[in-house]
């Protein structure tokens, strides 16, 4: 449908940053783009900033952030920076002038402050803009290759120069994710020949990546429209994984899904240049895979082994938490794998053992109830994250106005966008919702993060010490957030699929939550190829590459998981129940 992702007849400029979201292949794309830029003879310099990376595991050698060469692929140097590292330096620098003279509380939300996603994507971009403005690297190397671009909000925030100011140590609303960015004054000048560098289509191309599903084109529309939107035009978008024949009914059913979701691609990216990676059967680790990638497959099965002799299935988590008499149960996990589905099925089983049971979605309202209709004992609300955060934005604002600057409005204005400061908004509602748990099962699909539950406590801890205008913490929060600790009547299930980047995200999930002291039990693994019966001879080879996942997941969760089978239609009412 689109022209394949051959090197030799697309133009490349200087810098080539890949960007999309988790778990659709920027790292494979990334390092196959290296590696055969490198094989044509071009000097390359390779750069990851991906907190999730396994670059060590693709090239099978160990790296560093200096750049390691790669044996095997003579011109080729890879930099593998480890983003949450620097985060951590950097955070520890911005705060070690305060200790010992601000409240240990202070500190420590200072801390927190300082540990969202923002803050290291700060980080990264530190990290990455010394290379973009090396004189010696651009002599160097043809081209320079960075699997992940900044996001159009960290680059919005530098640009502010609020951002450049001691205006975040007494910020007025309680819920940054950035902090500081005064501890990086020096850098200033760096930041921003750097951005300047980006929309520069003569130096620069963005490679957005994504996979021939829905979810994934919508951020990817997303992530191009907040790019064009500050000038980055010079965007291309490269469809990774598309099925280009089929055999049985597995793969013909893939084939067809993926042709429908191509055929609807979002207006936004219409307009850009389109390239296409087939599906392959492996991961991309080794040098031959990571050579073979955008040019053959090889249908080779992994020889790894299940370790578990049973493969529980969703009925096994429903039961666990009918017998344990859970209250509110959230499912967590990145977009895209199929919380919404997960959290209906979870509602409908408990309802079908006679409990009454309240489903609330931050999925359209439509979608929810074409998954599972409303009955005698199921109930069915939806929370509109757009209205929702408006109304969180204006309230903070109407404050912050009454004794601020137009600057330091457009910082809090950038900061109000940021991803933390949506979950606070949402949680909100939620935390409204969730009192009905007292009389009902509350299901929620889409929990708050670590993260955000521990700025919301520090907020409201210490707000008393910290002089700050904030948006104001209602009291079905407070209570809440000791509700959402006791792992006697809160249920945290973690969704993923049976892939690299998406299990190592679902464990920084996890992660955070033990930060907040919120107690996890039951995995779910979605959508698994594993799970089907496919006897098309790429989709039986990919299908083997899960085991690694599904032993991983076996392994973190002690046991305590479920697979669901990978299926071409949307599952809905009583079929839930046999996922």
């Amino acid at each position: 449908m689109y022209t394949p992702f051959n090197l030799q007849n697309i133009p490349l400029t200087k810098y080539l940053f890949f960007t999309g979201k988790g778990g659709v292949g920027k790292t494979s794309v990334a390092c196959a783009t290296a590696v055969t830029l490198a094989d044509h003879g071009k000097r390359i310099l390779l750069i990851s900033t991906d907190p999730a990376s396994n670059l060590q595991d693709v090239f099978s050698t160990d790296l560093s952030s200096k750049g390691t060469p790669i044996k095997e692929v003579p011109g080729l140097i890879v930099a593998n920076l480890d983003p949450l590292q620097a985060a951590a330096e950097y955070r520890e620098s911005v705060i070690a002038p305060y200790r010992g003279k601000l409240p240990e509380s202070v500190i420590a939300n200072m801390e927190e402050q300082l540990s969202g996603s923002c803050t290291v994507e700060i980080a990264a971009f530190n990290e990455f803009s010394n290379f973009i403005t090396d004189k010696k690297a651009q002599n160097e190397y043809d081209h320079i290759i960075f699997d992940t671009a900044p996001t159009g909000h960290t680059l919005r925030m530098l640009q502010l120069p609020s951002a450049w100011s001691n205006f975040i140590s007494e910020s007025t609303h309680g819920a940054s994710c950035l902090g500081q960015l005064a501890g990086l004054e020096s850098k200033k000048e760096i930041y921003k020949k750097a951005v300047e560098t980006l929309p520069d289509g003569q130096l620069t191309t963005l490679i957005l990546i994504s996979r021939p599903e829905s979810s994934p084109l919508k951020e990817a529309a997303r992530a191009s429209k907040e790019l064009a939107d500050l000038g980055i035009l010079n965007q291309i978008l490269t469809i990774n994984g598309v099925l280009t024949a089929y055999d049985d009914t597995i793969s013909e059913s893939l084939y067809h899904k993926q042709k429908k979701v191509l055929s609807d691609i979002p207006v936004g990216l219409q307009t850009i240049t389109i390239y296409s990676v087939p599906l392959r059967a492996y991961n991309i680790t080794g040098m031959e895979n990571v050579r073979n990638l955008l040019v053959k497959d090889n249908f080779s099965p992994c020889d790894d082994t299940l370790k578990t002799t049973d493969i529980p299935k969703l009925s096994k988590v429903i039961d666990d938490l009918f017998k344990s008499r859970k209250k509110v149960i959230f499912t967590m996990g990145k977009g895209g794998v199929g919380k919404t589905s997960v959290a209906a099925a979870v509602a409908l089983g408990l309802s079908a053992k006679g409990e009454n049971v309240h489903l609330t979605t931050t999925d359209p309202a439509a979608h929810i109830k074409f998954v599972i209709d409303e009955n005698s004992r199921i109930s069915i609300s939806h929370i509109d994250e757009k209205a929702e955060l408006e109304r969180y934005q204006n309230e903070v604002l109407a404050k912050a106005r009454e004794t601020m600057s137009e600057n330091d409005v457009a910082y809090v204005e950038e900061d109000l966008r940021s991803p933390c400061t949506q979950e606070i908004a949402v949680f909100r509602k939620f935390a409204e919702i969730v009192e009905r748990a007292d009389n009902e099962i509350v299901v929620i699909d889409t929990a708050p993060t670590g993260h955000t539950l521990l700025l919301l406590d520090a907020t409201q801890s210490y707000h008393k010490e910290v002089k700050r205008t904030q948006g104001d913490i209602p009291e079905t929060v407070k209570k809440l957030l000791p509700r959402l600790r006791n792992a006697d009547e809160t249920e945290v299930i973690i969704v993923t699929l049976a892939e690299t980047t998406p299990v190592y995200e679902a464990i920084r999930l996890e992660e955070d939550l033990e930060r907040a002291g919120i107690a996890t039990k039951w995995w779910v693994i979605n959508s698994s190829m594993y799970a089907t019966e496919t006897t098309n001879q790429l989709l039986q080879a990919k299908a083997s590459h899960e085991i690694e996942w599904i032993n991983k997941v076996d392994e973190r969760s002690g046991g305590h998981f479920a697979v669901i089978a990978w299926s071409a239609e949307d599952i809905k009412g009583s079929q839930l129940l046999n996922m």
